[in-house]
C-alpha cells in the first residue's frame, strides 16, 4: 500500500510500505479521510518527542473496512467508521471506571515515542482494534467525520467544566479546538461567550459560530474581560493554545472562584502565577483527549447541530501530503484543518 512516512523530521515521503497485517480482534480500515492535527505538525519538527522517524502518523480519520479479523463481531466488510485516536485497553482501573482517555495502557495513533510505536492513518489502510470503531451516520460525509476527534476533546473539556445555565466563558484560543470548543460551550447553555485569539480570522470564524465578543489578544486583555463582566472575569475559562503566555492570559480572565479548563498541550511547562490561583480561589482543571463522547459528536454532526464544514479549509491529495505539511509548519496562509485522502 502507499503511506505518507515521516522519515525523517520535515521530511515526508509518500512511498509504498507494507500493509498491516489484522489480529483477530481487529479490522483493516480502508481510509478515506485523514485530518492534518496541530499535534502532527509539532511531530514533523520532532519538537514532541513523540512522532519518532520512521513513523506514518495521523489520528483524525474515516473510511470503509476492507477485512474483519476472525474475533470481530458486529462489524462487515464495506461497513462506513470511525475511530478514537486512543487505543485504550478496556481492563485497567481507568477504563473499568469509563476514564478510558487516562488508560493505564493508552496508545495513541500514530505515535511512535519511546514507550511504544503505533503507525497511523496517512496511509491507504490502518488496522483498528474493534472496540474503538464507531459507525458513521449516512448523513456525515467521510471528510466531516475527521472533525469527530477534536469535536469529541472540546465536547470532554466542556463536560468536565463547572456548567451552570447562564455561565460565562472565555475562550483562550481560537484556532481548530477552541472554535469547537465555542461551539460546544454554546450547545450545553452557557451564557456571553468570549473568545481571545492573535488571528482576526479566527476570531471572525469563532463570532459566526456562536460567540458573543471576540477579542484581539494584547497586554490587556484581562482588564477588556473584566470590564465585560463587571469587573469581575467570566466564570469559566478554557485554555486552548497552550503556551505560557496563554495560561497566563486564561488565569488572569477568571473571576473569583471560577475555573480555568486547560485544553492545550503544546509548552511542556508553565509558569503559574500562584497566588493569583490561591487567593482567588480558582480551580484548574487539566483535560485529556475524550472518553466516549464520539457517539454524541456524531449525532450532532448527523444532525448539523455543530458545523464541522467551516473547520475543513481544504482537501487534498495524500500523495501532497509533505507540501501541506510544510505549508501548515511554516504558517502560509490561512488554514484551519486540511484533510488528506488515500
Amino acid at each position: 500500500m502507499k503511506a505518507l512516512v515521516l522519515t525523517q523530521y520535515k521530511k515526508m515521503e509518500y512511498i509504498e510500505v507494507e500493509t498491516p497485517e489484522i489480529k483477530p480482534d481487529e479490522v483493516l480500515v480502508q481510509v478515506k479521510a485523514c485530518g492534518i492535527c496541530g499535534s502532527d505538525i509539532h511531530g514533523f519538527d520532532g519538537s514532541t518527542g513523540r512522532r519518532q522517524p520512521p513513523v506514518i502518523m495521523g489520528h483524525e480519520a474515516s473510511g470503509v473496512i476492507a477485512e474483519v479479523g476472525s474475533a470481530v463481531s458486529g462489524w462487515k466488510k464495506n461497513d462506513r467508521v470511525t475511530f478514537d485516536s486512543t487505543v485504550y485497553c478496556g481492563h485497567c482501573d481507568y477504563c473499568r471506571k469509563g476514564q478510558i482517555n487516562l488508560c493505564s495502557n493508552r496508545r495513541v495513533l500514530g505515535v511512535s515515542c519511546d514507550e511504544y510505536r503505533r503507525n497511523g492513518a496517512f496511509a491507504e489502510y490502518v488496522a483498528i482494534p474493534q472496540h474503538i470503531l464507531y459507525r458513521l451516520p449516512d448523513e456525515v460525509t467521510y471528510d466531516q467525520a475527521t472533525i469527530v476527534e477534536p469535536l469529541s476533546v472540546a465536547f470532554h473539556a466542556v463536560n468536565l467544566s463547572p456548567r451552570t445555565v447562564g455561565a460565562s466563558v472565555t475562550v483562550v484560543g481560537t484556532g481548530m479546538v477552541g472554535l469547537l470548543i465555542v461551539q460546544a460551550a454554546r450547545a450545553a447553555g452557557y451564557g456571553q461567550i468570549i473568545a481571545i485569539d492573535h488571528h482576526p480570522e479566527h476570531l471572525e470564524l469563532a463570532q459566526n459560530l456562536g460567540a458573543d465578543i471576540i477579542l484581539l489578544s494584547n497586554e490587556t486583555i484581562d482588564e477588556k474581560v473584566k470590564a465585560l463582566t463587571g469587573g469581575e472575569g467570566t466564570d469559566v475559562v478554557f485554555e486552548v493554545a497552550g503556551t505560557n503566555a496563554s495560561v497566563h492570559t486564561a488565569i488572569a480572565c477568571a473571576r473569583k472562584g471560577g475555573a480555568v479548563t486547560l485544553v492545550g498541550n503544546i509548552a511542556p511547562k508553565v509558569d503559574l502565577p500562584l497566588q493569583t490561583v490561591v487567593t482567588r480561589q480558582l480551580t484548574l482543571q487539566g483535560s485529556c483527549a475524550s472518553s466516549g463522547e464520539y457517539p454524541a459528536c456524531l449525532d450532532m454532526i448527523a444532525r448539523k447541530a455543530v458545523n464541522v464544514d467551516a473547520i475543513i479549509s481544504r482537501s487534498a491529495p495524500l500523495a501532497d501530503g509533505h507540501r501541506w505539511f510544510t505549508t501548515l509548519y511554516n504558517k502560509e496562509g490561512h488554514h484551519l484543518k486540511i484533510v488528506l485522502n488515500p
